[in-house]
Formats: structure tokens, C-alpha cells, sequence
């Protein structure tokens, strides 16, 4: 990927097309698969959900800005640079004296097998101490899009209260994302209700990410993405993630144009606390696509690389179905690398396969390198001529 270099730090705080804020990492990935206690040296890299959304974004052409703390420390310094080289603007990152960036480790196998082992060192990093008092809200606010995680709201009571703070609709707030991403370790040590919290989130965004399987784990829900649904009935936009299946996406028209506008209006949609006792929204249509077939390295950022495809396709205000498609492919593009983070398709390319028939989407399969080109790694199954001829298309 082509490094841009690091913005800095504008007079006026400049509204961007996307401000993520949350904790980012440094990450050791193994030089050869095997246990942790086996692997005899690590290669860096950068590691965090909101991070590498907005990194992903960014390298897909929108203006962005990444807003967290890190230490006064070498691997601050490396953060700061790797994220600033996507062309992200880390301006709004605070430099903590005292405390230190986050790392961890991992192995190389996948994070759904037991042979797979994470070791994470963020307790009392700086990022965990951000609070309302130490961020810079209008620069969070700057945005047409503000997006969010339920890690940073687990990390600690500090950063909660900031998650609540961001989420709270007010008229003029940027459009909200939120990404539910439940981790149980970190809510274990800190609150009980860290599911119930995920919830209230939630019902204060206007476009949430959540897994069928997360659903389940967090707050008990089964019987699929209608349930989930039932169950969040506030979020113009919720899209729920069915693993290899595809994602569905239940939506309401003001989303989309909302995020054209970037601003919420004084009449939105009441707060999630005491939520139960406003009516409900009317029922939202659903729309389901597919996920491709791909030849996967890794699972590692492939669910921030889906929202970062979700929310460059909402940017351009483009159909319900091409967000998801779009989510799709930046997902695949994760699939396919090892770390946590991709080269995108370039987007004539996501859009000519966006735009395929059905059929000729349901056989594209794509491998490692495939984003390089427009043909590398790309093929399709015999028969699916369209599709082939949609990625050979100079």
C-alpha cells in the first residue's frame, strides 16, 4: 500500500469523512506457526478494531481520523507512524507519560481452533485512562461518520463513560457506528453487565455491526438476524454477520442520507436509556448478500475490514445491497493476508464486482494477491463468464 505520510495537525479542526476512536496495538505475529512458548521471534505489526477500520478507510480514499492515547514510548512512536502512513490523520492521539502503549502476541493459527493463543499486555495502557476530560471531543464530533466499538467501552469505567458520552443523541452528532464486538475477558474483571452495557450501545447508534454468534453469546438471542433485530429496533441500520453465509443488513431510509449530510438532526431517534417506553420503529425491510468464497490466510481483521467496506460504500450513499457486497470484498481482502490489515481493491475494481448478477457473484472466489490487480488471485467457478470478464476488465 502506498504511504501518504501522517497529516498534521490542522489550526481548525477539519470535519473528515471518518473519525474512529478506540485503542490500537502493537502486534507480534509469529515467523512460524506453533505454540507461543515455541515460536523463536515475532514479526511487528498494528492491531485494534476501530484502528484498523479507519486505516482501511482511508487507503479506500476517505478522509479520516484515528483519536486515541498511546505512551510516551517507542512503540507509541510506531503506532503513530504505521497508522499516520495510511493517511490517517492521529493529530487528536494524546502522548501519555505515565502509562504505556498496549502489545500482544498471537499465533499464527486461527482464532476459532484451541491450538490458537493470544497474550495480550493492555492493562493500565494509556488508551485504557481516556476519558471525557482527556479527548478531544469536537475533533471525535468532526465527522460524517463516527465510529465506535464495544472494546473501548470495556477497557475502563473512564472509557465508558466516553462511549456513552459519543453515543448520546444530541442534534448535530456525526452519524454513529458502532461495532458491538463483545470480548468477554475484558468485561470479566470489570462489570458483570458488560452485555446489558453492549446493548444500551447500541440502541444509541445509527448503524451497529454484530455477529449471529455474538448475539447469542452476549445477550442470549436466537432464531437469527429477526430476532436480533426485534431485540434492536433503534439503528436506522443494524447489519448482522452469519459467519460464511453473507451478512444481512435491516435498514431504514434516512440512513443513507443522513450519511450524505453527516449530521444528526434535532429529531432523532429517542436515547436507548429508558427506550422501552418510547414506541417502537416501524419494521425495516432486511437485505441479505452472500459472502464470497475465499482462499483464507487469517480471519484477523477481516470483521473491521467489513465495516470499513459498509462505511465507504455508505459515504457514497450507494445501495443497501453494494454497502454489504462492499463489506464483503474489503473482508475478503483481509481473508487473504496474514495481519490484521490488507491492501483494498481499488475501487473501480469493488465496484465492477459490486455490481455483478447474482450468479456471477456467487461463483467469484478470491485468493491471496487478488487486490494487487484486477486479475491477480481473482477467478470464477466454469461458467461464470460475467464474473471472469468483470474482473479481467481493465
Amino acid at each position: 500500500m502506498t504511504a501518504t505520510g501522517p497529516r498534521t495537525a490542522p489550526d481548525v479542526v477539519e470535519t473528515v469523512d471518518v473519525v474512529a476512536l478506540g485503542e490500537s496495538m502493537v502486534t507480534f505475529l509469529p515467523s512460524r506457526p506453533g505454540p507461543l512458548a515455541d515460536v523463536p521471534s515475532f514479526d511487528r505489526g498494528i492491531g485494534g478494531a476501530e484502528s484498523n477500520t479507519v486505516c482501511v478507510l482511508a487507503a479506500a480514499g476517505h478522509s479520516a481520523r484515528w483519536i486515541s492515547a498511546v505512551g510516551q514510548d517507542g512503540f507509541g512512536d510506531h503506532l503513530l507512524r504505521a497508522i499516520g502512513e495510511y493517511g490517517v490523520d492521529v493529530s487528536s492521539v494524546r502522548r501519555d507519560p505515565h502509562r504505556p502503549t498496549g502489545i500482544y502476541f498471537r499465533t499464527a493459527g486461527d482464532r476459532g481452533t484451541d491450538a490458537h493463543e493470544v497474550a495480550y499486555y493492555r492493562a493500565g495502557s494509556a488508551a485504557s485512562a481516556m476519558t471525557t476530560a482527556t479527548v478531544d471531543l469536537a475533533a471525535a464530533r468532526a465527522a460524517r461518520v463516527l465510529h465506535l466499538s464495544g472494546i473501548t467501552a470495556a477497557l475502563s469505567a473512564g472509557c465508558l463513560d466516553l462511549v456513552r458520552e459519543l453515543t448520546a443523541r444530541r442534534p448535530g452528532r456525526p452519524l454513529v457506528s458502532f461495532d458491538v464486538n463483545h470480548r468477554p475477558g475484558l468485561w470479566r474483571d470489570r462489570d458483570a453487565h458488560g452485555p446489558e452495557v453492549l446493548l444500551e450501545l447500541a440502541r444509541g447508534a445509527d448503524i451497529v455491526f454484530v455477529g449471529e454468534d455474538e448475539a447469542e453469546s452476549a445477550w442470549g438471542i436466537k432464531g437469527g438476524p429477526s430476532s436480533i433485530r426485534e431485540a434492536l429496533p433503534e439503528p436506522e441500520v443494524l447489519v448482522v454477520k452469519q459467519d460464511a453465509r453473507g451478512a444481512t443488513a435491516f435498514h431504514r431510509t434516512s440512513a443513507g442520507s443522513r450519511a450524505a449530510g453527516g449530521r444528526v438532526g434535532a429529531g432523532g431517534t429517542p436515547s436507548a436509556r429508558g427506550c422501552a417506553t418510547h414506541a417502537r420503529p416501524a419494521p425495516a425491510p432486511a437485505t441479505f448478500v452472500p459472502a464470497l468464497t475465499v482462499d483464507i490466510v487469517a480471519t484477523v481483521g477481516a470483521g473491521d475490514a467489513f465495516a470499513a467496506g459498509f462505511l465507504s460504500a455508505t459515504l457514497r450513499a450507494l445501495p443497501v445491497r453494494d454497502r454489504l457486497r462492499h463489506g464483503h470484498l474489503m473482508a475478503a481482502a483481509a481473508l487473504t493476508v496474514p495481519g490484521d490489515l490488507a491492501t483494498p481493491p481499488a475501487r473501480d475494481l469493488a465496484d465492477r464486482l459490486a455490481a455483478l448478477d447474482d450468479t456471477a457473484w456467487g461463483r467469484l472466489r478470491l485468493g491471496p494477491g487478488w487486490t494487487e490487480t484486477a486479475t491477480a488471485g481473482a477467478h470464477t467457478d466454469a461458467g461464470a463468464d460475467r464474473a471472469e470478464e468483470e474482473v479481467r476488465t481493465p
